[in-house]
């Protein structure tokens, strides 16, 4: 079997590294998978005509009900479609995309949601049967840079001195872009880094929005305790991941972040937003802690120091529940099942 795959493949974006994990199981099964950026096509009629013209195809698939799943409406052959986050979280309350995404769910072969919370929800807003959405977490595997060399990535993030060994360093990972709103702990954090210098806070991520990236950079310049490192290969993140004191995730919206899940399989306290997406796999002083404002990320953070048998609880109920529910090979033989179903 032949298909076509939409997903919004902004480079090292979620999205992008979930597709590329999900053509991995199509094609390990013995598909062919062709993986193609929504923002290639300015409306569903290219894509019909793309697939008039290749004959071939046998099936679709898209990540994201409204970016990419729209783009499928006018094709002749059977599809499925993987919620993104931002699409149920978020653009359900737009009517007009709202419609369009009902459309796409009613005509979809079948559709797949990262969490119980976001099948729902589609059933809510979008009036879709339960029987055609499966849940599936995304699956986590991480990888240890041996090589990695912590003095220098501080250095390079423009931390120096004689004691780095006593610093807490608070890391948040992001693609520094709106939804995932970099600053929000910012000052808060760096009024609390003036009282206990050995607290920082280091922000890490590809520069996908230019302006806000540029802006970021500004402020950090101005700003105590707060520190912007240059963007790293997956082995080197996990390996910086793995010597801080805690993963930071301050998001206005999220599907599910591949972030947290992988500080809590590498033993990591997770300190998340309290948004719908972030509470599916946080669950408050259980899997990690979450806080719905920078004040009370400070104060989070200080029981995180001082309570050391929650430090260790939220470590191990993490890793215990990430080994559970985001397994790759569970991954891998829902998403083969699924595609089964476009023949």
């Amino acid at each position: 079997m032949k298909l076509l795959f939409l997903a919004c493949l902004e480079p090292k974006t979620g999205n992008h590294t979930t597709a590329e994990r999900i053509r991995s199981y199509i094609e390990s099964a013995g598909h062919t998978c062709v993986l193609r950026h929504a923002e290639e096509f300015q409306s569903s009629s290219d894509v019909a005509n793309l697939l008039s013209k290749n004959l071939e195809f046998d099936g679709a698939l898209a990540i994201h009900l409204f970016k990419a799943g729209r783009l499928l409406l006018d094709i002749q052959v059977p599809f499925g479609v993987i919620f993104g986050g931002t699409d149920i979280n978020e653009d359900v309350k737009v009517e007009k995309k709202r419609v369009v995404m009902e459309k796409v769910l009613l005509k979809a072969r079948f559709a797949a949601a990262f969490t119980d919370k976001l099948k729902q929800e589609a059933m809510l807003f979008l009036h879709c049967q339960s029987s055609k959405i499966s849940v599936q977490p995304q699956g986590i595997e991480t990888q240890v840079a041996e090589d990695f060399d912590w003095t220098e990535f501080l250095q390079s993030s423009g931390i120096s001195g004689e004691h780095v060994e006593r610093l807490h360093v608070f890391l948040l990972i992001c693609g520094i872009r709106r939804i995932k709103d970099p600053l929000y702990i910012v000052e808060s954090f760096s009024e609390w880094h003036s009282e206990n210098p050995q607290h920082v806070l280091i922000i890490i991520g590809p520069r996908i929005d230019p302006v806000l990236s540029d802006a970021v950079e500004a402020v950090v310049r101005r700003t105590a305790g707060v520190f912007l490192a240059r963007e790293r290969s997956q082995p080197e993140l996990h390996a910086a991941m793995k010597r801080c004191f805690a993963v930071v995730n301050s998001s206005i919206s999220e599907g599910m972040s591949a972030a947290i899940l992988e500080a809590m399989d590498l033993g990591l306290p997770v300190l998340a937003r309290n948004i719908p997406g972030n509470t599916a796999v946080v669950q408050h002083e259980v899997t990690g802690l979450l806080y719905s404002s920078p004040q009370e990320f400070v104060h989070q953070s200080q029981r995180l120091l001082s309570d050391h048998e929650l430090r260790a609880r939220v470590i191990r109920n993490g890793k215990v529940y990430v080994v559970k529910h985001h397994s790759l090979n569970q991954e891998r033989e829902t998403y083969q099942r699924l595609v089964d179903m476009l023949h």
